[in-house]
């Protein structure tokens, strides 16, 4: 589970240190910041609105994260080797963001000790919720993904169209609509 005042400070601590090379975008909703087989150039951290991640399997849109207010998000794989992104992020909702170009969160990276650690946090931080959402696809149900969804994170629930929440779950609309119509 995410523990907002953590995030909100890392939050702070993250505008703290990329603040002076960030640029404020306000984007409306449908717009793709990085498209798969792009090279990402790109940080953002959300400042108000939503992200998610998706990247297509035989035609099929596949949403496997979503981002909201504090948090930091790039193809950071990407963005490190400069191989092209393996999946595209995209606005939900009118988002504002503040963006840092490549060349310079890397400068403030490798020169501040601070600013690599806060780094570094970020990339625990994801790579943690990837390993739960990998053992939630193995262990648990639809209905437990649901659940466990509807427990951790109801915010999702409340401004995430269904059919990407749906594709989050690894289940369709309408398995959705039925489990949604047990609870």
């Amino acid at each position: 589970m995410r523990n907002l005042f953590v995030m909100e400070i890392a939050g702070e601590r993250f505008l703290e240190f990329f603040g002076d090379v960030a640029t404020l975008r306000c984007v409306p909703r449908k717009t793709v910041l990085l498209e798969e087989g792009s090279v990402a150039d790109t940080l953002y951290f959300v400042k108000s609105g939503c992200l998610r991640m998706f990247f297509y399997d035989e035609g099929k849109d596949v949403t496997f994260q979503f981002f909201f207010e504090g948090d930091v998000v790039a193809s950071f794989y990407s963005m490190h080797t400069l191989q092209p992104s393996e999946y595209s992020l995209e606005s939900i909702e009118p988002t504002e963001l503040y963006a840092i170009g490549r060349d310079d969160f890397y400068r403030l990276v490798n020169r501040d000790v601070e600013a690599m650690r806060i780094h570094v946090e970020q990339l625990i931080s994801r790579f943690h919720a990837y390993q739960q959402l990998f053992l939630s696809r193995i262990k648990n149900s639809p209905q437990q993904r649901y659940e466990e969804l509807l427990r951790e994170h109801p915010d999702i629930l409340k401004r995430v169209p269904q059919h990407y929440i749906a594709s989050y779950l690894g289940i369709t609309a309408v398995s959705l609509s039925r489990i949604r119509g047990r609870h």
